[in-house]
């Protein structure tokens, strides 16, 4: 992916170009200091992806992706984290916050590149996450306009509300995102975690007890669906 830097503050343009040069699948095209120089350049090269600053002198970077007709994917970064809704109605794939530290851009970049791939059809073979083996014990979901890490093994149950999901665990209280069971159940290890009914997903780990047709989890009555019955008895050895 082809990306953009801007910033008004060199260091932090350092530490950006730094970590997009850690990244296989980024290439830097430019670093710029304001939305003017941007246009200029992106009028002359493919951008796929710009990190760009909030408040900077004369044209900030909210107003410069709103004047772009085209607008690649952007992740803003910035020292105020107020601005943060407003990013997220403009669909940014991320919103990081100063100082950013590495794994929370890796995160970012990681989302734009699946969003990237997606885009295009997945006429490119998808370059697997550098963060992929600490996702087998971790992940990200946006809630309330941030990105919450959850421990896999925290997980209790899932339960699906309409568009929405709700996860609950030892370590946060029941956490409300935007997903669906599918992009969820994927993130999963399947020995570990089953679908048991259309609304609800549960992990072996923290089941009580069962209970004819429910699952007993801190005395929360699970319904296990007819359709999802003879799997789980094979998972549970019944």
């Amino acid at each position: 992916m082809r990306c953009l830097i801007i910033d008004d503050e060199p260091l932090a343009i350092e530490l950006l170009e730094d970590f997009v040069s850690k990244v296989p699948f980024l290439t830097l095209v430019a670093s710029c200091s304001n939305g003017i120089e941007a246009i200029s350049i992106i009028k002359s090269n493919t951008i796929d992806l710009i990190f760009t600053d909030i408040e900077m002198p004369d044209f900030s970077g909210i107003e410069f992706i709103k004047s772009l007709d085209v607008k690649p994917l952007f992740v803003f970064t910035t020292a105020y984290s107020h601005y943060a809704i407003e990013g997220f109605n403009l669909n940014a794939v991320d919103y990081l916050v100063k100082p950013i530290p590495f794994h929370r851009f890796l995160t970012a970049v990681n989302r734009a590149q699946e969003i990237f791939s997606l885009k295009n059809n997945n006429t490119k073979t998808p370059i697997q996450p550098l963060i992929q083996q600490e996702q087998s014990n971790f992940i990200f979901v946006k809630s309330d306009y941030e990105n919450v890490k959850i421990n896999i093994e925290d997980i209790k149950y899932i339960e699906g509300l309409k568009d929405y999901i709700k996860i609950f665990s030892t370590s946060h209280k029941p956490i409300l995102t935007l997903s669906s069971f599918k992009k969820i159940e994927e993130k999963l290890p399947t020995n570990i975690f089953v679908r048991v009914h259309r609304s609800y997903i549960v992990s072996l780990k923290y089941i009580h007890s069962v209970q004819r047709n429910r699952i007993i989890i801190d005395q929360v009555r699970i319904p296990i669906g007819n359709n999802y019955k003879n799997e789980f008895i094979k998972k549970i050895g019944g």
